[in-house]
């Protein structure tokens, strides 16, 4: 975990050297076009009001929320349990001269970081965005079996009773995520994406999921 964070770390260190030299905001994940979908469908058609607390979680760069904000939403926050992804962040929030985003180091796999963001219910979120990190958890090489349950556990104590998840994958398919989140979570809508033929069959180089919140059998 410390090699794998440091490596982060000095990739996002890379980063913000760029943007301080020539203004190069890095890496956005799955392209700009996933990105720009995954916002244009929250902000024209989604039922989700502007006002609506939602968190990025493993935001990097932060421009998800930079291009939300854009689209007149007025209470974000974005974590990444990398400190240099989270100083780029903010590097590119200021030079836009954008102020009114949180970005906060959190480990979305820590039990004990999470509780620090929702000290009460009132202070949880009525969405939360997934833009790669599930799959950066559940594919590394040091991966704990435990890691794929503590993300989807921590995820739903992050959300207001009738929150939801937007995630979006390259590595697992539609009902691969509805299995892996089955427990704590109930599929609402699948978001179109481009599609490809090979081989005569047909898929896409990205899933986006929209999941709700299900209410927890008493244990």
């Amino acid at each position: 975990m410390t090699i794998l964070l440091k490596s982060w770390d000095a990739a996002y260190d890379r980063e913000r050297k760029a943007f301080t030299d020539i203004g190069d905001v890095g890496e956005i994940w799955f392209g700009e076009d996933v990105q720009n979908r995954m916002v244009r469908w929250l902000s024209e058609r989604s039922d989700l009001p502007t006002s609506a607390r939602v968190m990025d979680l493993g935001c990097g760069n932060g421009t998800m929320l930079i291009g939300l904000q854009e689209e007149g939403f007025s209470d974000l926050t974005g974590v990444d349990y990398s400190e240099g992804a989270i100083q780029l962040a903010v590097d590119i929030a200021k030079k836009e001269e954008i102020s009114d985003i949180n970005f906060k180091v959190c480990d979305i796999l820590s039990h004990k970081s999470v509780s620090t963001l929702i000290k009460d219910g009132k202070s949880r979120f009525d969405l939360c965005l997934d833009k790669g990190t599930y799959d950066a958890i559940s594919l590394r090489d040091t991966l704990d079996p435990s890691d794929r349950r503590s993300y989807a556990v921590n995820v739903h104590s992050l959300l207001t009773d009738q929150g939801q998840l937007v995630i979006t994958s390259c590595n697992w398919t539609k009902d691969q995520l509805v299995l892996h989140f089955e427990k704590e979570f109930e599929l609402l809508h699948e978001l179109p994406a481009p599609s490809f033929t090979f081989g005569g069959k047909t898929g896409q180089t990205v899933t986006t999921l929209i999941f709700k919140k299900k209410a927890l059998e008493p244990s």
